[in-house]
């Protein structure tokens, strides 16, 4: 669906420990150190946290989020704590959401950058 996605960071090694984390509990465990950033590619595509192109300091993006897929709720949950242990915060714990399509199992985080994330899994009562 698509080619990249490129988040905004101020800190590297900060993003990089969070984002090599996460990932890694949803089966993504190559992690490409970059001179501004890093990169971690996927044959449906790849995600990059980096410095801004323009040189400017990153803002997070209002009304943004990113979603990932999970293969289950455990994967959900492990992707939650594993984010909550470096450096994210809670932006809404694992759970049913009644709301999304098919009431998935999903979980949101804020990166150490405040960039709004969550990951999606399908609902295990269904």
């Amino acid at each position: 669906m698509f080619t990249h996605t490129f988040l905004g960071t101020n800190d590297i090694e900060k993003s990089r420990k969070f984002y090599t984390a996460v990932m890694q509990t949803l089966g993504h465990t190559t992690a490409v150190p970059l001179p501004h950033g890093t990169a971690f590619p996927s044959e449906a595509g790849s995600l990059i946290v980096a410095k801004p192109g323009n040189g400017e300091p990153h803002t997070v993006s209002n009304g943004y989020t990113l979603g990932f897929k999970a293969a289950n709720s455990s994967a959900v949950d492990a992707w939650h704590a594993a984010g909550l242990a470096n450096g994210g915060t809670c932006e809404g714990e694992p759970g049913v959401r009644v709301n999304a399509p098919g009431q998935q199992y999903g979980a949101y985080l804020r990166d150490p950058d405040g960039n709004k994330i969550c990951t999606f899994a399908p609902n295990p009562n269904a």
